[in-house]
């Protein structure tokens, strides 16, 4: 009921309320929670955004953005969950499953053992959450080759296949380069590279084609013409055009051109054979601007921007950049970088930039903008298609490949550590001997994922103080040792992001006194 801008509310305070978002926490680390470990159970979803209304799913985030409950208190508690474990994604790529279930376990830990000075205790939780990523820090490694495998393997539940192909498809284009997912349109599962700059447009005329058996124009040893000022007459770049018709080379032209200019260079493709090529730019706004400076940047090319009021008539042969090989598409274009070009370290200092940005960038949509423009300046293109038999089955495999590509993305960019929960269990070791609040909550929130990976794969699990710190169980063979040297690792920034992102929910779940909500019903 609303009049006159009156919204009713519904309240509540103290343990009752608390008991509701405790609740809420329970409902949702159990369901995510079971997916947890190379031995975790699947999760079915009814779901309007999924195939056929429904899907079935090991990934963590998927069953998460699944779940919205009736009770609004409960439902609170849930979305705020979902918010540690979106940000352990964003920043991380993985670790969403092991952000909720230590969420829960701090949240279960705190109710049980705080008793007083409340506020004194939830800030000393975050002094030794700091300790704990530092010690994390410290027993870390830098992932080699051939740990990067592993890596994919764990993430993606334990699939060698999958492991092998993000492995190869890593191994092609770099450590700078990106890699992306797409659906196959076949039941395989394969992967292609590119080791240059990829841009999202085809040629602007069939009539450009010179290899009709592919439907592609390819230039090898090609001038290339970058500019987002409108090309209207042909006049505008004869300067450019001459040197290249009179001495028979190529040229690629990256600008909008009029119908008239198109058809015109059309024309003589087809009549005089000159070997001139148009494509639009790529993108809108100011991504388009961004990546022209790029594709400008790789290429040695001056590029004539009309937001600097450049003029194109006075371009000059000079001006052009250089590629080793163009492949134009119906859709896409390859630019194959030309490697003897010297440019000054012009590209480094473009790519430290977009790595600054990078990690200034709030949404994912804008790192993954930024990801694709670093691995274009300096390394390659990767694209993994994920194939399968059923709609079902294909996006199944979609999040796991997902998940595995962004797991070793992190550990590229901050290293390894033993996996299965083994350094949280290591850790939360430490305060084994506390019996104070702060020790009891560490001690049993950090042991949890560890013991519900085994609980998962129905074993008991036995490590004790004195062992390495890389010692336990390998719960898919049954045997114990060091985790990595089993191959059984996880990323250091998916560990250390889901157990910050999770003790900030917890603390904010555990100092809430009053919850208000909007009323459902007149009773409330």
């Amino acid at each position: 009921m609303q009049e006159n801008g009156y919204t009713p509310k519904k309240l509540e305070f103290d343990d009752e309320g608390r008991a509701k978002l405790i609740s809420g926490v329970n409902k949702i680390a159990k369901a995510v929670g079971s997916t947890l470990g190379s031995s975790g159970q699947n999760v079915l979803i009814e779901s309007p955004h999924h195939t056929h209304g429904i899907t079935v799913t090991k990934d963590g985030v998927t069953v998460a953005k699944a779940i919205d409950l009736i009770d609004p208190t409960e439902n609170l508690a849930v979305r705020m969950v979902k918010e540690a474990a979106e940000r352990t994604a964003l920043s991380a790529g993985d670790g969403t499953t092991t952000s909720i279930v230590l969420t829960e376990a701090f949240v279960e830990a705190g109710m049980r053992h705080i008793k007083e000075n409340k506020t004194d205790v939830l800030r000393q939780l975050v002094t030794e959450t700091k300790a704990v990523v530092s010690s994390l820090k410290d027993n870390s490694r830098a992932v080699t080759k051939g740990r990067l495998k592993d890596v994919a393997t764990i993430s993606a539940n334990n699939d060698k296949a999958i492991g092998d192909i993000i492995a190869k498809v890593y191994k092609e284009v770099g450590r700078d380069g990106i890699v992306t997912i797409d659906k196959s349109q076949t039941s395989e599962t394969y992967y292609e590279t590119t080791n240059g700059i990829k841009v999202d447009r085809g040629y602007s005329s069939p009539l450009f084609i010179n290899d009709h058996k592919r439907d592609e124009c390819v230039f090898e040893d090609v001038y290339i013409l970058v500019a987002d000022t409108e090309i209207s007459n042909i006049l505008q770049i004869e300067n450019v055009l001459k040197p290249i018709i009179a001495d028979g080379k190529k040229l690629l032209i990256i600008a909008e051109c009029s119908k008239n200019v198109t058809n015109t260079i059309a024309a003589n493709v087809v009549k005089r054979g000159v070997k001139v090529c148009i494509i639009q730019p790529p993108s809108f706004g100011y991504r388009q601007h961004e990546l022209m400076n790029d594709i400008a940047l790789s290429v040695g090319a001056t590029y004539f921007s009309e937001k600097t009021g450049d003029d194109l008539s006075l371009m000059t042969f000079s001006d052009l950049g250089h590629a080793s090989k163009v492949i134009v598409g119906r859709s896409s274009s390859i630019i194959v970088k030309d490697s003897s070009i010297e440019l000054d370290g012009a590209v480094s200092n473009r790519i430290n930039q977009l790595r600054g940005a990078f990690d200034e960038a709030k949404t994912k949509g804008d790192r993954d903008f930024i990801l694709s423009r670093i691995a274009s300046l300096s390394g390659g293109i990767g694209v993994i298609y994920a194939g399968g038999n059923t709609d079902l089955e294909q996006k199944e495999l979609y999040d796991r490949i997902d998940d595995a590509v962004c797991a070793v993305r992190s550990a590229l960019e901050e290293g390894i550590l033993s996996g299965g929960g083994v350094p949280l269990y290591r850790e939360g070791l430490k305060y084994d001997d506390r019996e104070d609040a702060v020790g009891r909550i560490m001690y049993e929130a950090l042991t949890t994922p560890m013991l519900k990976i085994a609980s998962n794969a129905g074993v008991d699990i036995i490590v004790s103080k004195d062992q390495d710190y890389n010692y336990g169980l390998n719960v898919k063979t049954g045997e114990y040792g060091d985790m990595v040297s089993m191959g059984v690792i996880d990323p250091l920034k998916v560990t250390r992001s889901a157990l910050q992102n999770a003790v900030s929910v917890a603390i904010t779940i555990l100092s809430t006194n009053a919850i208000i909500t909007m009323a459902r019903s007149i009773e409330d």
